[in-house]
């Protein structure tokens, strides 16, 4: 049996197993996603929509900023996909329930240009601080992970100054921004790179710069729909899930 075999047999075990354990009344699951997540999980949700019956009503945003209006009570979710230390922190806060949370994806920085655009050489420290040096623009997310971790990179390659009278907060449109060439230089996680239409990935930071992002899954302590909640969590944790991250660019 060849592995796409087992993959395809796998999935619909899987599945037919979520379909089976969830019951036959359907329900709503609200979900809020980290975009680092979006390329994979969009995907996911629609194969247990259709296996499960269930709806899965999705809020994308940055990581960071759907976790503090979760913790302030101005957004409501059953499940979140957010990155690892946000969801332990969600859960020394009694937020999300003991034992729920799960590490399913991980992800490193990458760096991206429009696609007839010329590729800079990023591939070690140097070359990446004469490519920021060279464009005459430079975006990334303020208050995202990937921005966070690029910021530090810059900052360690002394180049916090230079850039900030270039640099745009491209918010979760990175490589929209890229695209429209509002930037010509963007860093995102590289999932969100590689899911955008007319970006190319040039690859991810050096190694001795690279921050690698772990996302991770929990259920809400005060779900409203906790069994069906439960069985997406279930599926996004399981391994018909894994294939889907992997091909999506998040390793497990």
């Amino acid at each position: 049996m060849t592995t796409r075999a087992i993959r395809s047999m796998v999935m619909a075990l899987t599945l037919l197993a979520l379909t089976a354990w969830t019951g036959a009344e359907a329900a709503e699951i609200r979900v809020l996603s980290t975009v680092g997540m979006q390329p994979a999980v969009s995907e996911l949700f629609a194969q247990f929509e259709r296996a499960s019956g269930h709806k899965v009503a999705v809020t994308y945003g940055l990581a960071a900023v759907l976790k503090q209006s979760f913790a302030d009570g101005r957004a409501a979710a059953d499940v979140l996909v957010l990155t690892s230390p946000l969801v332990e922190d969600l859960a020394k806060q009694g937020k999300v329930a003991p034992g729920s949370k799960v590490d399913v994806a991980r992800s490193g920085v990458g760096v991206g240009v429009k696609a007839d655009a010329p590729r800079p050489d990023i591939s070690t420290p140097e070359a990446l601080k004469s490519a920021v040096l060279a464009a005459k623009s430079v975006g990334f997310a303020k208050e995202g992970a990937s921005g966070v971790a690029f910021a530090r990179a810059l900052e360690r390659l002394g180049l916090t100054e230079q850039v900030r009278a270039k640099y745009k907060d491209t918010g979760t449109k990175t490589g929209e921004a890229l695209v429209a060439g509002d930037i010509d230089l963007g860093a995102s996680q590289i999932p969100e790179l590689m899911a955008v239409p007319g970006v190319d990935v040039v690859g991810p930071l050096p190694a001795e710069l690279q921050t690698v992002t772990i996302f991770s899954i929990g259920l809400a302590t005060e779900a409203k729909e906790a069994d069906a909640a439960k069985a997406l969590l279930q599926f996004l944790a399981g391994p018909a899930a894994a294939p889907v991250y992997k091909a999506k660019g998040l390793g497990g």
